[in-house]
């Protein structure tokens, strides 16, 4: 008897904590997009383009303008040089 009540408890438990989680993930998982920005990037006569989604319209143009940058540029000088151009394109939504 007392083995059925403490395996009646485990499993309550564990239900609870299923759910918190997946509650958690669920909420965590709503914010993070909250603003995607699509940037394109013209440097040295190459040109590609990049979308990121983040919490606010600066850190998703940040993002996207480092991806954008990643395979134009070559070396950490070019990288550096490519993230400070001035995009060519920048389209965000869900601001």
């Amino acid at each position: 008897m007392y083995y059925d009540r403490r395996m009646r408890n485990t499993r309550i438990l564990s239900a609870v904590f299923l759910v918190a989680i997946v509650g958690i993930v669920l909420w965590l998982s709503s914010s993070i997009g909250a603003v995607e920005c699509r940037v394109c990037i013209d440097f040295q006569g190459r040109r590609n383009c990049a979308t990121a989604a983040a919490q606010t319209r600066e850190e998703a143009v940040q993002s996207a303008r480092n991806t954008a940058c990643g395979t134009i540029s070559g070396g950490v000088r070019d990288s550096i040089a490519c993230g400070n151009t001035v995009p060519s394109e920048v389209s965000c939504t869900g601001e």
